[in-house]
C-alpha cells in the first residue's frame, strides 16, 4: 500500500534536477533569501534606523563641555572671562578664557548651562558685555528631528506589530496572515497528481469494486447526466484504523485524474466562535471552483457526533461547523461532478443527518483483509526490499491474522530494519519471523530468570502446549518459548489453519482449555500456584462470559442476549451509572454458569495433563534446554516421549 518504485521516481522528477553538490539548480552558491529571512532583515533594518534617529534627532548642544550654573554664567559674562557663547533653544553654549597666552580664548576651557527662554534677555547681556553670541533655530523646527520624532513614537509599535504578524504566521504552520483563521487548510492535489491508484491497494478488493462506479462517474459525468441520474455526493468509508481508508480515496483521485481536497475533521473546528463554519464554506467554494474534484474529510466522527448528546451537551462550535457541512452538502449543483468522501472508525456515533439521502448515504466498508489480502498487502510493502530465497510471504500472511495494511506495513519494517542490524544483505525469513514476534509479544528482555522461575515457566508453557496438542478443534502450536518478552516471561504461539469469522463451541472451548493449561500443569509437576496465570485467567472469563451472556452458549441462561451494547463515549448519551437490563436473580445465575464452565473445562484439562505426564515433563526439559521450541520440534518430542512411554508400559 505504497507508491510503487516507478512512482516514485516519477516524483523525485517533479522536483527537478539536483546539482552536484546537493543545492537546487539555479544557486550558483549563493545564498537564497526565503520570506522569513527578509522579514528579519526588514525589522533589523528599521531598528538600526529607529537609534540612528534617535540619537541623530535628539538635541546635541549640551552634549559637550563643563556643566555651570546660571549665576555663575551671568558672572564670567559681566567678569569678562566668556569668549564667545552660542545659543539654541534653552540651552548656552561657549567657551572660557584661560587667562594665559597672547590669545586667552584658544584652546579655552567649554562649557553649558541652561538660560531663560524667550532669549531676549541673555543676548542683551551679552551685547552689553560685548561677547560675541550666536543664537540657532530651534531642534526642533529640523528635518532630522521630526523624522526622528515619529521614529521615536511610533517604531516601536510599528516593530511590534510585525513581531506580532510573523507569529501569527509561524504558529499557523502556513504561509497564511493573522486574518486568514477562516479559510480552509486543505491539502490540494492538483490534477490527479497524487501518483496513487487502485494498482497500489491490496486487501480491500470489494470497496475497490464500490468506489469504481466514482471513478468513472468522475472520468465521464456526462454518461449519467443524460440520462438524470443522480451520483451520490457523499461516500462514507468505514472499517477499523489502518486498514486503508485515506489510501483508498487518494487511489479514488488517482484514478479519475481529479483534484483531491484532503482534510482532517479536527482541523475545521477552532477556539474562535464561527471559525469551523467559515473554513467548510471556503473549503467548498475551492472545490466547485475545481470541480470535477473529490473531498476527503478523515476522521469525520471528530467534527459528525450527534448533535446535542453527552454529558452538559454538544459543543456549539463543533455543532455550528456540522450544521455548516450539512448545508453545503445540501446546495451542491446536481451538475457539479463533486464527491465528498469521508473516513471514520466510528459510525455509529455520527449524526442521522450526515448519513440521510443525499449526504452520506452510501458506506463503503474496508474490513480487516483476509490471508489473501493480507499475502497481497505483503507483497505491495515488500516490493522494494531486497528478499532472501527462503521468504514465504504466504505463510507470514497465515501467521497473521488479524492485522491490518498498517500492521503489515510496519512489520515489513521492522523485518527490514532487523536484517540491516544483522549485516545481511537481503531480508531472510528469520527476520520476519523475528519482527513478528517483536510486534506481536515484545522485544527480548535481558531478565535473568533464577533455576526455579525457569523451571516454572517451562512446566506453564508446556502445559499450554500438551493441552492444544491433546484437545480436538484446537488451534495448531506454532511455537513455545520461555525466552522473557515484553511484559510475558514465557509465550506459547499458536498458528490458525484459516482464518475464522464464526466461532463453534467445540472451538471456543478448546481455546478455554489451553488458556488453562498453564496453571493446571503448574499444579500437577509442581504441586504448587504461582500469579504467572493471571492472564490466562482475565482471557479465560472473559470468553467465558461473552458465551453465555451474548452468544447462548448455556442451556440454563438460554438464547437470551443478557450483554451491553451501551458505551460510555461522547457522542452517545452518557448515565451516571451503566444501566443492567437484567434483574439481580439473572445476573446469580449468568456468575453461576461461568463459575460452572471454567470448573468443567479446568477438570478437563487436570485429566489430560495427569494421562498425559510423560509429554508434559519432555516438553518442559526440552524447553529448558533449548529455550524455544517450534512446531516441528514439538512434534519430534511428543512422538519420541510417547515411544519411550509405550516401551516403559509395554504397548
Amino acid at each position: 500500500m505504497m507508491p510503487s518504485p516507478d512512482r516514485q521516481n516519477r516524483d523525485q522528477n517533479d522536483r527537478g534536477p539536483m546539482t552536484p553538490q546537493g543545492s537546487p539548480p539555479g544557486n550558483n552558491g549563493h545564498i537564497q533569501f526565503n520570506g522569513t529571512m527578509i522579514l528579519w532583515i526588514v525589522m533589523g533594518v528599521a531598528l538600526l534606523v529607529w537609534l540612528i534617529f534617535a540619537i541623530w534627532g535628539s538635541p546635541s548642544i549640551g552634549s559637550s563641555g563643563t556643566k555651570i550654573s546660571t549665576s555663575t554664567f551671568v558672572n564670567d559674562v559681566t567678569t569678562g572671562k566668556v569668549c564667545s557663547v552660542t545659543i539654541q533653544d534653552d540651552t548656552a553654549t561657549g567657551v572660557l578664557k584661560t587667562g594665559t597666552g597672547s590669545d586667552p580664548c584658544v584652546n579655552g576651557q567649554k562649557f553649558n548651562t541652561v538660560i531663560a527662554t524667550p532669549n531676549t534677555d541673555t543676548a542683551t547681556l551679552l551685547g552689553q558685555n560685548h561677547v560675541p553670541y550666536d543664537i540657532k533655530p530651534s531642534s526642533s523646527n529640523s528635518a532630522g528631528s521630526v523624522i526622528g520624532s515619529i521614529l521615536l513614537n511610533f517604531a516601536p509599535i510599528l516593530l511590534l506589530i510585525g513581531i506580532i504578524f510573523w507569529f501569527s504566521r509561524r504558529s499557523s504552520g502556513t504561509q497564511q496572515n493573522l486574518f486568514s483563521f477562516g479559510q480552509s487548510r486543505a491539502r490540494l492535489y492538483t490534477s490527479g497528481k497524487t501518483r496513487t491508484t487502485f494498482a497500489d491497494v491490496a486487501g480491500v478488493e470489494e470497496a475497490k469494486v464500490d468506489l469504481e462506479e466514482i471513478v468513472d462517474y468522475l472520468r465521464t459525468p456526462e454518461r449519467y447526466q443524460r440520462l438524470g441520474g443522480k451520483i451520490p455526493h457523499g461516500m462514507l468509508l468505514v472499517g477499523p484504523p489502518g486498514t486503508g481508508k485515506t489510501l483508498l480515496a487518494k487511489a479514488v483521485a488517482g484514478e479519475a485524474d481529479v483534484p483531491f481536497f484532503s482534510m482532517s475533521g479536527s482541523e475545521f473546528v477552532e477556539m474562535l466562535v464561527g471559525v469551523g463554519a467559515s473554513r467548510v464554506r471556503d473549503l467548498f467554494e475551492k472545490a466547485k471552483k475545481s470541480a470535477p474534484c473529490i473531498v476527503f474529510i478523515d476522521e469525520l466522527d471528530a467534527v459528525g457526533r450527534q448533535r446535542g448528546a453527552g454529558m452538559g451537551g454538544g459543543n456549539d462550535e463543533r455543532e455550528q461547523t456540522l450544521n455548516q457541512i450539512l448545508v453545503e452538502m445540501d446546495g451542491f449543483d446536481p451538475r457539479q461532478a463533486i464527491v465528498v468522501l469521508a473516513a471514520t472508525n466510528r459510525p455509529d456515533v455520527l449524526d442521522p443527518a450526515l448519513l440521510r439521502p443525499g449526504r452520506f448515504d452510501r458506506r463503503v466498508v474496508v474490513d480487516r483483509p483476509d490471508r489473501a489480502g493480507r499475502q497481497a498487502i505483503l507483497a505491495v510493502h515488500s516490493r522494494d526490499l531486497p528478499m532472501g530465497d527462503d521468504v514465504k510471504l504466504d505463510i507470514v500472511a497465515r501467521n497473521t491474522p488479524g492485522m491490518v495494511g498498517a500492521d503489515l506495513a510496519n512489520l515489513c519494517n521492522e523485518a527490514a530494519l532487523l536484517a540491516a542490524r544483522r549485516n545481511l544483505d537481503k531480508v531472510d525469513m528469520q527476520s520476519f519471523e523475528d519482527a513478528l514476534d517483536r510486534i506481536v509479544i515484545g522485544a527480548q528482555r535481558p531478565l535473568v530468570l533464577s533455576e526455579q522461575e525457569r523451571r516454572i515457566t517451562a512446566f506453564h508453557e508446556a502445559g499450554h502446549a500438551i493441552v492444544a496438542l491433546m484437545t480436538p478443534e484446537a488451534d495448531p502450536v506454532h511455537k513455545v518459548t520461555i525466552v522473557p518478552r515484553g511484559q510475558a516471561l514465557g509465550v506459547t504461539q499458536f498458528m490458525p489453519a484459516e482464518d475464522r469469522h464464526n466461532y463453534s463451541r467445540g472451538y471456543l472451548m478448546a481455546r478455554i482449555a489451553y488458556g488453562l493449561g498453564g496453571r493446571v500443569a503448574e499444579e500437577t509437576a509442581l504441586g504448587d500456584v504461582t500469579t504467572g496465570a493471571e492472564n490466562d485467567f482475565q482471557n479465560v472469563t472473559n470468553l467465558v462470559r461473552e458465551m453465555v451472556t451474548r452468544w447462548g452458549m448455556s442451556k440454563r441462561v438460554g438464547p437470551v442476549f443478557y450483554g451491553s451494547d451501551r458505551e460510555v463515549f461522547l457522542g452517545r448519551e452518557m448515565s451516571l451509572g451503566q444501566q443492567r437490563e437484567f434483574s439481580e436473580h439473572m445476573a446469580g445465575i449468568i456468575d453461576e454458569e461461568v463459575e460452572q464452565l471454567i470448573d468443567e473445562r479446568y477438570q478437563y484439562v487436570k485429566n489430560v495433563l495427569a494421562t498425559n505426564r510423560h509429554l508434559l515433563d519432555a516438553v518442559a526439559a526440552a524447553l529448558l534446554e533449548r529455550e524455544t521450541i517450534d512446531s516441528t520440534e514439538l512434534q519430534a518430542i511428543v512422538r519420541q516421549a510417547a515411544s519411550e512411554q509405550s516401551v516403559i508400559t509395554g504397548r
